[in-house]
């Protein structure tokens, strides 16, 4: 069995105006780095086995405290990545309305299905990120693991690990807050969810 504990990064500057930040590189906030010194407060007495985060700097960036709070080095694995957008890449809501109307529509009725023009299939996230999650707790069989990454995949990843329809990710879990606490078990291929969305208080 092996506990591991699924963080959204730090807020980004593209957080304010709600724009998707995929695959693009987006820096954190001064705030954002205060949530990560926050997490890192809580890494220090978590007893975690190891920091895992994906290789885009949002994500480095929020795990490095908590990895040396934690007395370990951050293992960096690019399938832990968000979703990639495409050509909703760095645009509101209200800008992929005026540009593909469309495309959007069908997106909001079904991400999976529909997933926006130029972007990446979110089944295929899904699989890459659980499959990057399996070898995590292969890596730390009866350990506590934090992972640090990004709001779609994460709960895409949910939905394929709790058995849920993979469209209703958006339904289901609604929201990520930035630097929540995400805890799932996994024992033997099975997946239990034992905290969601837990807010870190000073």
């Amino acid at each position: 069995m092996t506990r591991l504990i699924l963080v959204r990064h730090g807020e980004t500057e593209w957080h304010a105006d709600n724009r998707y930040a995929g695959v693009s590189d987006v820096a954190l906030t001064p705030r954002g780095l205060d949530q990560a010194r926050l997490l890192a407060v809580w890494a220090a007495t978590a007893g975690l086995d190891a920091v895992w985060c994906s290789d885009l700097s949002r994500s480095r960036l929020t795990a490095a405290p908590s990895a040396e709070a934690a007395g370990t080095e951050p293992h960096v694995d690019e399938r832990l990545r968000e979703l990639d957008f495409g050509h909703g890449e760095g645009l509101t809501r209200a800008e992929m309305e005026r540009k593909f109307p469309d495309e959007l529509r069908a997106f909001l009725a079904d991400p999976v299905a529909h997933h926006l023009p130029g972007g990446e299939d979110p089944a295929a996230v899904a699989r890459r990120y659980t499959g990057c999650l399996d070898d995590i707790a292969r890596r730390h069989p009866g350990g506590r693991v934090l992972v640090v990454a990004h709001s779609t995949a994460i709960r895409l990843a949910l939905c394929r690990l709790l058995g849920m329809p993979l469209k209703d990710y958006r339904r289901r879990f609604p929201s990520l807050g930035n630097c929540a606490l995400t805890e799932i078990r996994l024992r033997d291929g099975e997946a239990a969810l034992l905290e969601f969305n837990t807010r870190l208080e000073r």
